[in-house]
């Protein structure tokens, strides 16, 4: 119990992928405009990166180790995530053509959101550091929930930015600080609020 609170805890908010490690930050910015898109976004990641560490985990460990071309990740990874963004994207032009139009072009970008990738390595690499240490091999178990959380936190992230911003149109802002620099200046705020976490373990 206290492995799987330690995990939520680490994903969501300590090692937050958006607001702390700064990966992903491309749609963090471009669809945190309104609530609706955000959540989308947001959910959207989760389920690739679930889905993600669901492949890649037992991917990498029973075939790629087995076969010497640990090398090949990467590659293979992107492979991986772009097919799953694919077929998201199919889904939503069919069945939410409305969110589909909201998110544009960052939908595709998935494939390219380096936060997807970074959790993927994140828990190949823990994995490693797992079996290097001694303990007990990481479970796929383990490495899906690390993957669905860090998702949640991306949401979290994204939402709670999303808040914000729709707060700050409604503000008399000075005209030079309208648009990207309010949302910066926003976005650095809430990271400083993350890292409250990490100085409390």
């Amino acid at each position: 119990m206290a492995e799987f609170i330690m995990i939520i805890v680490s994903a969501v908010f300590i090692n937050n992928f958006v607001v702390v490690q700064f990966l992903g930050i491309c749609p963090f910015l471009g669809v945190s405009k309104d609530f609706k898109s955000a959540l989308g976004m947001g959910l959207a990641v989760t389920f690739v990166m679930t889905l993600t560490c669901l492949i890649t985990y037992p991917l990498y460990t029973f075939v790629l180790v087995p076969l010497g071309i640990e090398f090949m990740e990467i590659i293979i990874f992107i492979f991986i995530i772009a097919a799953i963004v694919q077929m998201i994207e199919m889904a939503l032009k069919k069945f939410s053509p409305t969110l589909y139009n909201a998110m544009g072009i960052y939908l595709p970008l998935i494939t390219t959101n380096c936060a997807v990738l970074g959790v993927a390595e994140l828990v190949i690499d823990q994995a490693q550091m797992m079996a290097l240490l001694g303990i007990a091999e990481m479970s796929m178990g383990v490495a899906v929930l690390y993957g669905l959380f860090a998702g949640l936190g991306f949401t979290l992230a994204i939402v709670l930015m999303s808040g914000m911003r729709e707060k700050i149109t409604r503000l008399p802002i000075n005209k030079h600080l309208k648009g990207f620099p309010i949302a910066m200046i926003t976005a650095c705020f809430i990271a400083m609020a993350f890292y409250v976490f990490a100085l409390v373990i």
